[in-house]
Parts: C-alpha cells; sequence; structure tokens
C-alpha cells in the first residue's frame, strides 16, 4: 500500500515511518524541509505544508491512504502558529486535497479528552477538526492517544531530567491527577494495522495504555528507573498561586506552561481503550518496563 502522511518529522510520525516501511508499505512523507527525517531514505519525501492548501495540489495522486498526524501542543500566535490554523484548518485542507485527489482512505490523529464541551483551545480545535473528518465521505478512522511516551519524547524525558538535576521536584497542587500513558509502539501499531482492516472505517478509538497513574506515582516511577532509592521529594505548589501566575508568564515563548496545557493536566488523561486493543489485535507494552528502555 502506498501511504501518505504528514507530520512524519514528529515523534509519533518517525516510529509510524518504520513500522510501515517493516510491513513493505510505501511511504510518501509531506515534509517542509527534507532533511528533517534524514534517517529514513528509503521513503519518498514531497514538499509542502498543510496549513497551505495550494502546496498541497497533485502531491497524494497515487496514494491509496493518508495518515494526518501534525499538530502542536503549544500555540505561538505571533508566528502564526495556532491550533485553530494546525489542527483545523490543516485538517480541511488535507481533506480537499485527498477528494480532489482521489484518496478515500484517512487516518486521522486526535487526542484524548478531545469532545464538544471541551474547556481548552487545544481539545477544541480537534473536536473541530474531527468533525471535518466525519462529514466528509472519505473512508475514516479517528485515533485519540492519551500521553504518549517513548524514546524522544517530551514529557517523561522532561520529568526525568528534572529529577536528576532538583533536590525538590514542583509539583502543580496535589499531584493526584491520573493518566494512563501509552507507548508510541502501540500508538503506531495502531495506526498501521488499521491499514488493513477495513471494520475500522467510521470509528474512533481511545488509545490508553494497560495501568493508571496519579502524577506522584509517574515521578517515583521515572525515579526508580533513573536508580533513585527512595521516593522523589516533591514540592507541591497551591492552585490558587500557580493558576494566575501562568495566566500571566505563558506569553513568554521561554514560560514550560500555558493555561491550557495546566487545565488539561489537571483534568486528567485516563480512557477505556478496549476497543482499541482488541480491534486492532496489540499487546500494550507496560510503561515501567519500556522507560528502562530509554531513561539512563
Amino acid at each position: 500500500m502506498k501511504v501518505f502522511i504528514t507530520g512524519g518529522s514528529g515523534f509519533v510520525g518517525r516510529e509510524i515511518i518504520r513500522q510501515l516501511s517493516e510491513r513493505k508499505h510505501q511511504v510518501r512523507a509531506l515534509v517542509r524541509n527534507p532533511d528533517n527525517i534524514k534517517e529514513y531514505n528509503q521513503i519518498e519525501k514531497v514538499q509542502g505544508d498543510t496549513t497551505l492548501p495550494e502546496t498541497l495540489s497533485g502531491i497524494l495522486e497515487g496514494c491509496d491512504a493518508i495518515i494526518h498526524l501534525v499538530g502542536i501542543i503549544r500555540e505561538f500566535p505571533a508566528r502564526g502558529i495556532t491550533f485553530q490554523r494546525v489542527h483545523t484548518e490543516s485538517t480541511a485542507n488535507i481533506v480537499k486535497a485527498a477528494a480532489a485527489q482521489g484518496v478515500r482512505r484517512i487516518l486521522h490523529m486526535s487526542a484524548n479528552g478531545t469532545r464538544a464541551e471541551a474547556s481548552t483551545g487545544y481539545h477544541q480545535s480537534k473536536w473541530a477538526a474531527e468533525e471535518i473528518i466525519r462529514n466528509t465521505d472519505l473512508d475514516w478512522t479517528i485515533f485519540r492517544p492519551s500521553l504518549i511516551f517513548g524514546p524522544g519524547d517530551e514529557f517523561i524525558n522532561l520529568l526525568a531530567r528534572m529529577i536528576k538535576k532538583l533536590p525538590l521536584v514542583p509539583v502543580l497542587g496535589d499531584g493526584r491527577y491520573r493518566m494512563q500513558p501509552v507507548s508510541v509502539k502501540n500508538v503506531a501499531q495502531g495506526f498501521v494495522n488499521a491499514l488493513e482492516a477495513p471494520a475500522t472505517i467510521g470509528k474512533i478509538y481511545h488509545c490508553c495504555g494497560p495501568e493508571t497513574y496519579n502524577y506522584n506515582e509517574l515521578l517515583d516511577i521515572i525515579a526508580h528507573t533513573l536508580g533513585k532509592k527512595t521516593t522523589v521529594c516533591k514540592l507541591h505548589q497551591p492552585l490558587f498561586l500557580v493558576k494566575p501566575a501562568v495566566a500571566v508568564l505563558q506569553s513568554l515563548p521561554i514560560f514550560p506552561l500555558t493555561t491550557d496545557q495546566l487545565q488539561m493536566l489537571l483534568e486528567g488523561n485516563t480512557c477505556d481503550s478496549d476497543s482499541w486493543v482488541k480491534e486492532l489485535q496489540l499487546t500494550l507494552l507496560p510503561l515501567a518496563d519500556e522507560l528502562k528502555t530509554y531513561l539512563h
């Protein structure tokens, strides 16, 4: 099968490309800079930008399916990088290009927690993108992953660096908000398996890992993996102080947190992923075992 992929240079995209290549699929990756995925010399690369529909003309022709992964976790409006543009408008552009160029199958990356009544701009834009997909006559499948971990991830590696360097690790609020981390290998396998499973058409899959942890527990698991003999010394930050500070400082590009990100963290990130696991024939990888393969 010839598969067109957007967001192929990202964390999840690289693993999907690896698995597609292992399964002998042909890959055509949309990139703004061909050097962004140098390690995959065997794949076809085409230059373009999902936010610029004029760059998508003709580049889907000959493909059997699209895997649409483009996304951001933070906006930079001064640079034109917004959830609306990257999530919603780029999805509309890909859908129009698919219809015009005769590609019917599309697998779309959304996010766990995406819903009509979402309070964050991130989830609102993801919901709007899903609505675009669902209202087409394409053969679509939507995936909503939880927190994705694996070599090269941002979140787990950030926590690991903090645990290594800081005598006290800051925790926002009580740290009891729950999450269900899922391996990037499983997320990628779900996409690749769905390509060959017509029964997945028209379905939305929640993608979570096999265990649920609260934030405090997650810090201790990471510390144990790093060889720490005791639990992490945690400095809990009262939310009544954190929230106004984040609201003021989030406009600074160097500040590591936004109001949206804080809200999503506090909401937690868990789901029932039984249908995803069963229908796509997955064996979920435990967090603790996988962390040992890349945290040192």
